[in-house]
């Protein structure tokens, strides 16, 4: 077979891996030189803890293991089993991480509940107060400024895939009247194929609106930032209790009475936050984040979230945080319909829209694809 993928953030890239893995020729096109949208703008995170039962926890899980397969193939992923604490400082909190370690699959997602000495010996960097940490071993991390890089790197190696940078793809034909499926781009080149995968992330107007019409997709803005190097391992990804009120796998009674009995700080409550943190490479930690739903989006970031963050970074390193080397906004697409992962529509006779996975890019992108590949007979 022949695929065109559209689209080269981690989705596209993840959809374009499993047709080449499976013997295929991929032409792969990418309206920007490289991805430069939500797949480069977030924090790498293989975040397996938080998701909701079921299908969504399914897709995770399969992922961390494809995640790890692949990482183990393609080593300029930057691919870490690191795992993740989430601190906790009171009665209330602790009571969360409880009752998500009394879940039927808290094995699955490797839940434990630590002492604060339990957790500093996990974690040494973690000299603030905090009264205990839910531990989840299969949490993980790559660098994702330069995952899909090395991804096409790999996929250039192969022989089967081609690159095509600096195109849009203004139409679509399907592959009606046994004839290929095929795209048009803004060089007037048209590129055909037994199958078109639009992977389009976060641009929903224009030929996604023309092919698919309204979709239950929609946008969400987020505010992130990343530091100098911390001079010293930070060894798992770190969350606060108000992802507990975030993430579906805590809701229960414990966090209702948890979202009663203790105030959102006005900040966060403000802007929909949580802190999520996992140090880079470099040494540099990545650090967020916001949640914005209401458009217009606004096109400036704002300096209270980030005081705000480095209020409970600091508490919990116990430390002053390094200079802040960068701050950025991000836009990602999130299907509203909370009974799937992401959104995946036939669109023409050979070709499928895949967008919407939200937050879970990062984490599910390799099982997202590998369902394409299987639903597509690739």
């Amino acid at each position: 077979m022949k695929v065109i993928v559209v689209g080269a953030g981690v989705v596209g890239t993840m959809h374009a891996w499993h047709a080449v893995e499976r013997g295929h020729e991929v032409v792969h096109i990418e309206r920007e030189a490289e991805a430069r949208g939500a797949s480069l703008r977030n924090f790498g995170q293989i975040w397996v803890s938080g998701r909701a039962g079921g299908e969504e926890l399914d897709t995770a899980l399969r992922a961390r293991e494809l995640w790890e397969g692949i990482g183990a193939r393609v080593p300029g992923l930057g691919f870490r089993a690191i795992g993740s604490l989430t601190p906790v400082r009171n009665d209330l909190e602790l009571a969360v991480a409880e009752a998500a370690l009394a879940r039927p699959d808290a094995a699955a997602r490797g839940y434990k509940l630590l002492t604060a000495d339990e957790a500093r010996q996990v974690n040494p960097a973690l000299r603030g107060a905090f009264q205990a940490a839910l531990w989840c071993e299969r949490d993980a991390a790559v660098e994702p400024r330069t995952a899909q890089l090395a991804l096409r790197e790999a996929l250039l190696a192969s022989g089967k895939y081609t690159f095509l940078p600096n195109r849009e793809v203004r139409d679509v034909s399907g592959a009606e009247g046994g004839a290929y499926a095929s795209v048009r781009d803004d060089r007037g080149e048209v590129h055909t194929g037994d199958a078109v995968v639009l992977c389009t992330g976060a641009a929903l107007g224009g030929l996604v609106r023309e092919v698919a019409g309204d979709i239950p997709v929609r946008r969400v803005r987020l505010q992130m930032m990343q530091t100098d190097p911390l001079g010293e391992p930070l060894t798992t990804s770190v969350a606060d209790a108000d992802s507990f009120r975030y993430y579906p796998a805590y809701r229960s009674d414990a966090l209702d009475a948890l979202n009663a009995g203790q105030a959102q700080d006005p900040t966060a409550a403000a802007h929909k936050m949580q802190l999520l943190m996992v140090q880079r490479l470099d040494g540099g930690l990545t650090i967020g984040d916001t949640h914005e739903y209401e458009h217009p989006f606004a096109f400036d970031t704002l300096e209270d979230p980030y005081e705000h963050l480095v209020r409970v970074v600091e508490s919990f390193l116990g430390r002053p945080l390094p200079r802040i080397r960068r701050r950025w906004a991000g836009v990602y697409a999130q299907c509203t319909d909370t009974g799937r992962v992401v959104h995946r529509q036939k669109v023409r006779e050979g070709v499928w829209l895949v967008t919407g996975p939200g937050g879970r890019g990062m984490t599910c992108s390799p099982a997202i694809a590998e369902t394409t590949a299987n639903e597509l007979g690739w």
